[in-house]
Parts: C-alpha cells; structure tokens; sequence
C-alpha cells in the first residue's frame, strides 16, 4: 500500500487534544494498569515517548509522583502540551523514539501510547530505548498488533481502516523479537478496557474533528460516507450507548 508518514505539524495538532481526550473512567482503567506492571523498582523518572498534547503525561507525574519527560517531535503538539497539559513535575521536549534527550540509564519507567506504528526506524528505538532505562525498568507500550486485531467500531463505518491498521502494525511475535534484540525481556500482554466515548453522538462527534492518524490514508470520500453512515446511526440513537474496546498493553523489561 505505501502509506505516507503523517504530518502532526501539518494536520492533526488542531483538533487532536479534543478528538482524542480521555474520558475519566478511561484515564483511571489506563492508569491502573500502568502501575500494576510498572515494576517493583521506584520510579523517580517516567519518559512518556511521543507525548503530543500530553494526554498522558500530567496524569503520569500525578500517579507515580515522579518527574516526567514528555518527548514529542511536533512542535505543534508540543505546544498545545505547554498550554493545555501543564503540570509541576511535567517537562515538554523535542525528540522521537530514535533520538532521546536523556541521559543513559536515567528513566525509572518509559510509556508508548499508541506510538510505535509512527516510528520509522523501530530498531533504533528499541536500542535507544535501552540506552536510556535503567536495569530493570519497564516499558509500557499501548499498541495494536497485527495479529491481534480487535473488532473496533471504527471499522464498521470505515471499512478500510481494518486493512490499513494491519498493514501499519507489526505483529506480537515481530514486536518482542525486535525489543529481545534490543536487551529488552517480554514481561506482560494484558487487555485494558477503554471506553472511547460515553454515547454513538459524542462518538461521532469525536470523529467529525478527523484526530485519528488513520484518517489521514482515506480519501475524503470514504471520510465523508463513513461519517455520514455514523451520523445517521448517532441521529437515530435513543439512548446513550457506550462505545467501548479491548486495548492491548505490552510490557517489556530493561535486562
């Protein structure tokens, strides 16, 4: 297929912190999560890699009251970050997951929320991912997996996006073959329960601000129908139904 990379600077920093905030009930599921397999080590230094509007970041400095390293390569996200996810112990910098602005062995916990299907060279990131995690630090990666790819509402209006999303995604054997190459050992797959929006409209109002990367390889008409067939179905909606998922978290420890 070729898929082109996406451009954050270019589109999706307008609506992204909107088009994709998280719902409590969601930021909760995530969050306990993260400390579940976060380790037993104590935590000082969390990286969030690929931060963008740091939807994260804030919520991470607050459950492991740690300093926290958000690391975004787009400028425009990283300024929607500064202003609408500002915190104490947060901090905003330039880099990608192949260029980290840390210092070796200086994070205590790393976390890729839904970012690994952006990074170019993965195997670079992998070994700098290593370079900066201590001994027995975890990485948390939120992702999908080719192999493992769940029945998402998203795929019933935009039919596409199912192929598009296992061709972008590695699969789970590829991906922990690549980090045990990297000094990473696979410690963890679970499944997190996240609750994308609380009803069909406030779903389909999410969609109309396009903050879904994947959009980015559809044509404006398959947009456009995709969209309207959902409206429709939010139009006709008579009471609120949640829209709701299986998100795979895969966890990896520094050797």
């Amino acid at each position: 297929m070729g898929l082109k990379r996406v451009d954050y600077d270019r589109t999706q920093h307008a609506g992204y912190a909107r088009g994709r905030r998280l719902l409590p009930v969601s930021r909760r599921s995530w969050l306990r999560a993260f400390r579940e397999h976060a380790g037993d080590r104590r935590i000082a230094t969390v990286l969030d890699v690929g931060s963008g509007t740091g939807r994260f970041t804030p919520a991470l400095a607050d459950e492991f009251g740690a300093e926290v390293i958000g690391v975004e390569p787009s400028a425009k996200m990283r300024e929607v970050a500064h202003v609408e996810s500002s915190h104490p112990l947060v901090s905003y910098m330039e880099g990608d997951a192949a260029h980290l602005p840390l210092d070796d062995k200086s994070a205590d916990l790393a976390l890729m929320f839904l970012v690994w299907h952006h990074v170019p060279d993965r195997p670079a990131a992998a070994r700098e991912l290593a370079r900066v995690l201590a001994p027995g630090a975890r990485l948390l990666m939120a992702t999908t997996l080719a192999d493992r790819i769940k029945d998402l509402l998203l795929y019933r209006y935009f039919p596409r996006t199912r192929d598009i999303d296992a061709e972008v995604f590695p699969t789970l054997d590829e991906t922990v073959a690549l980090f045990a190459d990297a000094g990473f050992a696979h410690t963890g797959l679970t499944e997190v329960h996240h609750r994308s929006a609380d009803s069909l409209v406030e779903y389909a109002g999410r969609q109309r601000m396009r903050a879904l990367s994947v959009y980015e390889h559809l044509s404006d008409e398959e947009y456009r129908d995709g969209l309207a067939a959902l409206e429709a179905d939010a139009a006709a909606e008579t009471a609120p139904h949640p829209v709701e998922s299986e998100c795979d978290l895969l966890v990896f420890t520094r050797s």
